[in-house]
């Protein structure tokens, strides 16, 4: 059972105001995108040896955007219902949520330094599994509290799993690490060449 904890807990203002709540996450996890030098991280993650069934750069932008808006209507709804609740135990539960979140919201932001910019496949694989393990049981936990709550995390939590097996996969297929990844890619052809380092060249 995790305890509620203030100290490392967002404020409660965060979670009982929709647009703050639904917006942090969007402003926080857009902010960590563009500190990491997009351009750079798309050349990155095409130079890398991925695994079958990885999605193209394009793709996560907008899928994330999705996730933690979802990510913080969650939260609003959990608080709002939990903290009206007349029942002691859904009080409790909503309180040990909000500290479940922002753990899980750290452990979030913190994985794309450490896989891009960082290039530490190790540390960033043992961030997403320990933050795929803390949204399953808040999504456990908030579920108890309302339904709807725990319904808006599950596609968060399941693309958390696909992330996981990504950043694995990669990590695995490059040696667990990225040192000197670069593309054979003139400056020039550069901001144009989108393929993966793995595919095959087209045919002419």
């Amino acid at each position: 059972m995790t305890s509620y904890i203030p100290s490392i807990t967002l404020p409660a203002q965060v979670f009982a105001q929709p647009a703050v709540s639904i917006l942090l996450p969007i402003a926080l996890g857009t902010g960590v995108g563009f500190s990491v030098k997009p351009k750079e991280t798309q050349e990155t993650y095409l130079a890398l040896k991925q695994p079958p069934y990885r999605p193209p750069p394009k793709i996560f932008p907008p899928v994330w955007t999705v996730l933690y808006g979802l990510m913080g209507f969650s939260a609003y709804r959990a608080w709002t219902t939990g903290m009206a609740s007349l029942d002691p135990q859904k009080v409790l539960l909503t309180k040990q949520g909000a500290t479940l979140y922002t753990i899980q919201l750290a452990l979030n932001l913190v994985w794309m330094p450490l896989f891009y910019e960082l290039k530490r496949p190790i540390e960033a694989t043992v961030d997403i599994v320990a933050l795929t393990g803390v949204t399953g049981y808040l999504t456990y936990i908030w579920g108890q509290v309302d339904e709807v709550a725990g319904w808006a995390l599950t596609p968060y939590l399941a693309w958390l799993g696909f992330a996981t097996y990504l950043s694995a996969g990669t990590g695995y297929l490059n040696g667990w690490t990225f040192a000197d990844k670069e593309r054979n890619v003139p400056p020039s052809t550069k901001s144009e060449h989108t393929k993966y380092v793995d595919e095959e060249p087209e045919k002419k």
